[in-house]
């Protein structure tokens, strides 16, 4: 009986120490989660008054305890920022950059309705600012948004420093084709070059006079072809060029001017 009521009691002092365990800890944890948002409230005091208030020698003791409490979050919350910031300019293999504009499939045609006057001509709203490889926005603005036949003149890029900037964003790009843009809204429209060299893409536009493109080259879900002339647009009714194709298959001779826009996400400031 003795043995049997020892048992019992044992049963119990354990049952009673694991509510003790278990209350202790859930008051640790309050404490702990009280004093964090004390310092908090104290570190973010500190940080909105650290550039008129000057540092006081005399509260070592304080100041210590608050240092060691921000140098532990600081290091947290740079891991964390660093990783943020960092991520975006790492360096994009050539399938990351193919992956974000997708080009390439079967050839898509559109009709004649894509093209119906709008607000700016056969677009919305004028071409953008600041256009890339220095194109004349004068003569952007006419051939996009005013024009269906019409092109800038033959050669017109290689004035522009095309094949120099070609191979300099390639090769600072470690080799990943260049994404070209709608100067009228900033949508991807071609990629290059892919399946080909750089020093390809440069000698067969400087062949035809014109920026060429092949089939795997074009971002199908913003470009369409006209069926009965060829003409190649934007889904939002910038007139690109024409296909003009040869014994590879088709070619799109386009229009520097109409692809010189900059990403919709970077607005009309940035440049190359």
């Amino acid at each position: 009986k003795k043995m049997v009521h020892s048992r019992h009691l044992s049963s119990f002092q354990l049952f009673l120490s694991c509510l003790l365990v278990v209350q202790a800890s859930s008051s640790v944890a309050s404490f702990v989660s009280s004093n964090l948002n004390n310092k908090n409230r104290v570190l973010s005091s500190k940080v909105l008054t650290a550039k008129t208030i000057p540092a006081n020698d005399n509260d070592s003791s304080n100041d210590k305890e608050s240092l060691d409490f921000v140098i532990t979050n600081r290091r947290t919350i740079l891991l964390l920022t660093t990783t943020t910031t960092v991520l975006p300019f790492l360096p994009r293999t050539a399938s990351a950059a193919i992956a974000t504009t997708t080009p390439g499939g079967e050839i898509k045609f559109g009709d004649e309705s894509i093209m119906s006057p709008k607000e700016h001509g056969t677009t919305s709203f004028a071409v953008q600012e600041n256009l890339r490889y220095n194109v004349s926005r004068k003569l952007a603005d006419k051939i996009c948004c005013y024009n269906r036949h019409f092109a800038e003149l033959g050669g017109y890029f290689e004035s522009k420093s095309f094949d120099d900037t070609m191979r300099k964003l390639t090769l600072e790009n470690d080799g990943d084709p260049v994404t070209f843009y709608d100067s009228v809204t900033g949508k991807p429209l071609f990629v290059a070059p892919i399946n080909r060299s750089v020093e390809d893409f440069i000698n067969e536009s400087k062949v035809h006079g014109w920026p060429s493109f092949r089939d795997e080259e074009v971002v199908w879900e913003n470009v369409r072809i006209l069926r009965n002339s060829g003409e190649t647009v934007s889904v939002d009714g910038t007139h690109l060029g024409h296909n003009l194709p040869d014994k590879r298959g088709n070619r799109y001779c386009i229009n520097l001017v109409s692809i010189a826009g900059n990403p919709k996400d970077d607005g009309a400031s940035s440049s190359v």
